[in-house]
């Protein structure tokens, strides 16, 4: 077996039956698809039973109730047959040329740890594609993520990220103790023990993201948290993009502090804005998504900014960590 592609799944039946959807459209054969289940009450037997058998891929599954996300992914890997552990969110859609271009990259540069970047298809909704723009979007730091090669040691991202699985199971495979970061603690961890990583740019997914800016306001804040809990463990992880978002939540309200006295504080974040909804109307050819990315893009440096600030806090002065 080449790929084994693993996912982590917690109900979402439509999401799940769209994520093996997809998979049957490869135009590569060698691979199998192996589910970490934790559903309650096995709500998802039903979905599931009608890909048992297809002909495109064998499909197996991990199953046990309030499985965690960690613990998914390495009881599936030891599962697994392939050569190489491919790790997606069940919320990603994968385009049918994806396991051939990664094929075809691995020839020409060997990789022991790769992963590509995330895009919005334009199948999806309005606020999917404003929040992929925010994640995405070099104006709003998320070019670091997987869609640019001048990043330095590349850091895969669990949603899209491949590993021999040799290298997995020798550096033990992700760290349950770890709620959130645990993907860029695996890539930092392998890259550590003198494996290889690379960005495979045409490798990229359709990612679907969350479905409210509520609940994107609450993956963010963990996202920014993590980040200093990574610090902790790894110190010389944290950059100083990283930290645009607590920033950006700063100079946001000292801007409104000091508009009694002057006005250019908060001409200068709007000034931002602007460019982030032109920026976004012209990418995605639409004034909607334009706007809303204005109102995604805030809400994801307000969440972040927060967690992060809020775990520097705890960790540098109370000495202690912020719950996940």
């Amino acid at each position: 077996m080449r790929f084994s592609l693993i996912s982590p799944v917690f109900g979402r039946p439509e999401e799940v039956r769209e994520f093996l959807e997809s998979l049957l459209q490869q135009n590569h054969s060698d691979f199998e698809v192996i589910l970490g289940d934790g559903t309650p009450g096995d709500a998802l037997a039903e979905v599931l039973a009608l890909y048992v058998g297809n002909p495109r891929y064998p499909l197996d599954r991990v199953y046990q109730e309030y499985l965690p996300v960690s613990d998914a992914r390495n009881r599936a890997a030891l599962r697994a047959k392939g050569d190489y552990l491919i790790f997606f969110d069940s919320d990603c859609l994968i385009p049918p040329d994806y396991l051939a271009r990664i094929e075809a990259h691995l020839e020409r540069e060997p990789l022991d740890l790769f992963g590509g970047p995330d895009k919005a298809s334009a199948e999806f909704n309005t606020l999917q594609k404003a929040i992929s723009y925010a994640m995405t979007a070099p104006l709003t730091t998320g070019g670091i993520r997987g869609s640019t090669t001048r990043i330095g040691v590349y850091h895969p991202r669990g949603f899209n990220m491949g590993v021999r699985a040799e290298a997995f199971h020798t550096v033990g495979g992700y760290d349950t103790g770890l709620k959130c970061g645990e993907d860029v603690d695996l890539s930092i961890r392998l890259h550590k023990a003198g494996y290889r990583s690379g960005l495979i740019p045409e490798a990229y997914v359709f990612h679907k993201r969350r479905n409210t800016l509520r609940s994107f306001f609450r993956q963010v804040y963990r996202f920014g948290a993590a980040r200093i809990d990574l610090y902790v463990r790894h110190r010389h992880s944290l950059k100083l993009t990283h930290g645009f978002p607590a920033a950006f939540l700063l100079f946001s309200l000292f801007s409104l502090l000091a508009l009694p006295w002057s006005p250019v504080p908060l001409g200068l974040l709007s000034a931002y804005l602007l460019a982030i909804a032109i920026d976004a109307t012209v990418k995605n050819r639409s004034v909607r998504v334009g706007l809303l990315a204005v109102l995604a893009a805030v809400v994801m440096h307000a969440g972040y900014g927060s967690g992060f600030l809020r775990n520097t806090l705890e960790h540098l002065v109370f000495q202690r960590g912020v719950r996940l």
